[in-house]
């Protein structure tokens, strides 16, 4: 490994080692990072495409999260990229690509996100959301842990005031139903910011899926229901 790849790692896994902090929980990453990413509960096999369907603002949405082949380097550390884009009220409202990455654990980090809202004529409206890890004191977040435990919680992003999202895992026995198919032993998390106070939403996991459900528990109504799910 050349003497600046190995500045760059060692600078990286001291940022990490405080960055899945959150309410009283600290996660040290293993290194060893890795774009197969297979932890069970957040799997992300390229050529997969989860298509989820609910409402959002008072109007109808479909989101489809599409698994590249793709890779970006982000912080110093080579990212595999998910191309997400929400469609409402006929156009596509919102594209974005996130960039994830697994350690030698297993735990899935969130090392970034690249978002752009777009009016009914296609054009960019806004990028806020945009941020990247090591960019104006961003840090990344652990996204999934290797092994939730039912009270451990989590940063899964940080930049000041811009990207601040939480989770708190509640259960790993819930029960969730969606248009796709009815599961038990979910996994269910809590999620909310400080930026919006107001808002508290509930996720749901299962194993080999990923995410199946998100709905609000506190604050405007939001729902995203798993539909499909297509793997090339």
């Amino acid at each position: 490994m050349k003497v600046l790849d190995k500045a760059i790692v060692a600078a990286t896994l001291a940022m990490l080692v405080f960055a899945g902090s959150a309410g009283g929980t600290s996660t040290r990453v293993g290194g060893g990072f890795t774009t197969k990413i297979d932890n069970p509960w957040f799997p992300l096999a390229p050529g997969t495409t989860l298509v989820y369907k609910g409402v959002k603002d008072g109007k109808p949405q479909r989101d489809v999260f599409k698994v590249t082949k793709r890779t970006k380097v982000v912080g110093g550390v080579r990212c595999l990229v998910v191309d997400d884009r929400v469609y409402a009220s006929g156009h596509l409202g919102e594209r974005t690509d996130d960039y994830y990455v697994q350690d030698a654990r297993g735990n899935v980090w969130y090392y970034g996100e690249d978002t752009a809202e777009l009016d009914s004529r296609g054009r960019v409206t806004s990028r806020e959301g945009t941020w990247h890890t090591g960019v104006q004191g961003a840090r990344p977040g652990i996204f999934m842990p290797a092994h939730p435990r039912v009270g451990e919680s989590h940063r899964q992003e940080y930049l000041k005031g811009h990207a601040e999202d939480q989770f708190e895992v509640l259960s790993l026995n819930a029960r969730i139903r969606t248009p796709y198919r009815s599961f038990r032993h979910a996994l269910r998390t809590k999620e909310w910011t400080r930026l919006e106070p107001a808002v508290v939403d509930n996720k749901y996991y299962v194993r080999g899926i990923g995410e199946v459900f998100e709905g609000s528990v506190r604050g405007p109504k939001e729902t995203a229901k798993l539909v499909s799910v297509r793997r090339h």
